[in-house]
């Protein structure tokens, strides 16, 4: 495990803990408010499903609760650490290089370089070796099923290889918490369900808390937990138990 991330702790206890949650944004002279008062939490070795249509608000939530976008109001607080947002720039940045891993639907992989080193590219900002990283690198993509394309780069990949080797880079680093935003919405059926299993097996065999958007209700089945928000606000917050049989169908 980095030396540096936040120890998981166990199953089932609260990785993440956010309250009243408001985020605006101004288009002309007026503010459209995105988030209204949203309290949210998840735990850690369970994949929470975050539903609801485009525009919902489901995107900029996790970015709040992510680091990645800074909330108008309200507090995140996670991990060990709290209120994330009344740190500094620096810290916030430090807590997501050491402790979240991003999956997003347009991969985000770079062009020149193969398999092998797109995972390892995250390891080296996080001061890992380069031995060390080389070895969890191929370790992490051969978790994914990648083991025969170690040094292929992604003009030479199908779509849904190029998501594994994202989640591949993810997993490598032995992320605390795990956010997926529409992960299988550039792939068939059969790639996407592949994904969604990584996604499940990450949550319960690394106990990542994974917190996984979409507008796919195909994907409830994987879920421990489906929050359904809509203009802004949290319609439904339901637990379930995962079918670990499901199949997910052609789009």
């Amino acid at each position: 495990m980095n030396p540096n991330t936040v120890t998981h702790g166990r199953a089932g206890t609260s990785a993440i803990d956010a309250k009243g949650l408001v985020k605006r944004f101004k288009t002309g002279r007026t503010f459209i408010e995105v988030l209204k008062g949203v309290d949210f939490d998840a735990r850690h070795g369970e994949m929470t499903m975050v539903m609801g249509p485009s525009g919902s608000g489901k995107s900029t939530l996790v970015a709040a609760l992510s680091g990645l976008l800074k909330p108008d109001e309200g507090r995140v607080d996670a991990l060990d650490v709290d209120d994330l947002w009344d740190h500094s720039a620096g810290r916030i940045d430090k807590f997501r290089l050491d402790n979240c891993g991003f999956i997003f639907q347009g991969f985000n992989l770079f062009p020149a370089m193969n398999a092998t080193q797109q995972v390892m590219t995250v390891l080296k900002y996080q001061g890992v070796p380069k031995d060390e990283a080389r070895r969890r690198a191929v370790a992490a993509l051969e978790e994914v099923g990648l083991g025969a394309r170690l040094n292929q780069r992604p003009d030479s990949l199908s779509g849904g290889e190029k998501q594994r080797i994202a989640i591949a880079r993810a997993l490598a680093k032995d992320p605390a918490l795990l956010f997926a935003d529409e992960p299988t919405s550039a792939l068939d059926g059969e790639n996407g369900q592949v994904v969604i299993r990584l996604l499940r097996r990450a949550a319960t065999e690394h106990g990542a808390a994974v917190i996984c958007v979409t507008h796919d209700p195909r994907l409830e089945a994987w879920a421990d937990r489906v929050i359904h928000i809509e203009d802004g606000r949290i319609l439904d917050d339901q637990r379930r138990t995962p079918d670990p049989n499901a199949t997910l169908g052609s789009h």
